[in-house]
């Protein structure tokens, strides 16, 4: 991959609405993220590509993935109870719409079925229900955030 393509994709990554993207192919690993919680917004990650290529711009970061990790801790979790975990990628909503109040909230009870939020993904709202009657003891994602396959949503007890 060339430093054009890579200029091309933060290019398009930037005038588009996701909030995350990625890329991997072979030895070739980039990330592009706007959520404020991250410190560089857009993001690019390069892993070292074979020799022939070489990637010597400012406009990407090359470091291994490995590096990008211990610059994003994550605290250990305190709170009880089994993590429901997302079961597709896409766009994690905490309520039915901007003005409208919370699914669930830590401490609230919930019954099987219930939705504890909505994930979007390819312009389709997905209910997550809840596994099993309990209480909500910890919330895992902030509203508009961009979950991955089997990342913890919530935990209830």
């Amino acid at each position: 991959m060339q430093i054009s393509d890579i200029k091309d994709l933060m290019a398009q990554f930037d005038q588009s609405s996701l909030r995350e993207f990625s890329y991997r192919a072979g030895e070739i690993n980039l990330a592009f993220s706007k959520n404020e919680s991250l410190a560089l917004s857009p993001v690019a990650v390069a892993t070292p590509a074979p020799a022939t290529t070489e990637v010597s711009s400012p406009a990407a970061v090359s470091q291994p993935a490995s590096a990008v990790a211990e610059t994003d801790p994550i605290a250990p979790s305190l709170a009880e109870g089994d993590v429901v975990e997302s079961p597709l990628v896409g766009v994690a909503y905490l309520s039915p719409g901007p003005d409208k109040p919370a699914f669930v909230a830590v401490g609230d009870r919930v019954k099987e079925g219930q939705t504890l939020l909505i994930i979007e993904a390819m312009k389709v709202m997905n209910e997550i229900p809840a596994p099993k009657d309990g209480v909500i003891t910890e919330i895992l994602v902030a509203n508009e955030e961009v979950v991955d396959f089997g990342k913890g949503l919530v935990r209830i007890k």
